[in-house]
């Protein structure tokens, strides 16, 4: 069966979001039009709003509808500590944690040279630029654990070797109540380097 054309419209849409196929894009177009009318419009209000007026922070570039975030401007936030992150989304997921208490910077991506994507593309000279120009003590590499997350975090490790600045690495391992039978080698393997004295 095909649809009308505004509806094909709208179930294409719904298929940019990730994880989203044609079949789930299909049943969120049916769910808004059939039983929740009033909340598209307000989806589709708010949506229009937000990518009219969020846009990074001017210093640590998270997502923001202001110059700089409120983390950035926050004086109970540790100067003398970044957070290295790929994705807005990862600042998110550390600020859930309630554990740590330093700044950020993200860096919009991963080193990946085959996608021509270098230094300049993800902002690794702004970091360091920020870096040499403020009173920076420790760095914490929080990139993720594919090839091209370590890549990265090892890139900028070099960068910094010169400089007078701690640079760390979070640990990666084993899962907070997760049983080893389940987890990868990989995984372990990183755990069983990454061990600390009990």
């Amino acid at each position: 069966m095909s649809y009308s054309p505004l509806i094909q419209k709208l179930i294409d849409a719904f298929c940019c979001l990730p994880g989203v196929g044609p079949k789930s894009a299909q049943r969120m177009a049916m769910h808004l039009l059939e039983r929740q009318r009033e909340a598209g419009l307000n989806l589709s209000k708010v949506l229009a709003e937000a990518v009219e007026h969020v846009g990074r922070c001017s210093r640590c570039r998270i997502l923001t509808e202001d110059e700089t975030c409120h983390i950035c401007l926050s004086p109970q936030r540790d100067d003398a500590i970044i957070c290295v992150v790929e994705n807005p989304s990862d600042v998110f997921a550390i600020e859930h944690s309630g554990e740590y208490r330093g700044r950020y910077f993200v860096l919009l991506g991963h080193l990946s040279p085959i996608d021509g994507i270098g230094p300049e593309q993800i902002g690794i000279v702004d970091l360091l630029d920020r870096i040499a120009s403020e009173a920076v003590e420790e760095v914490i590499l929080a990139t993720s654990t594919t090839v091209e997350g370590e890549a990265t975090a090892f890139y900028i490790a070099e960068q910094l070797s010169k400089q007078e600045v701690t640079v760390s690495r979070i640990a990666h391992g084993v899962p907070l109540g997760g049983e080893l039978e389940f987890v990868d080698g990989g995984t372990i393997a990183r755990a069983l380097t990454g061990r600390l004295q009990f």
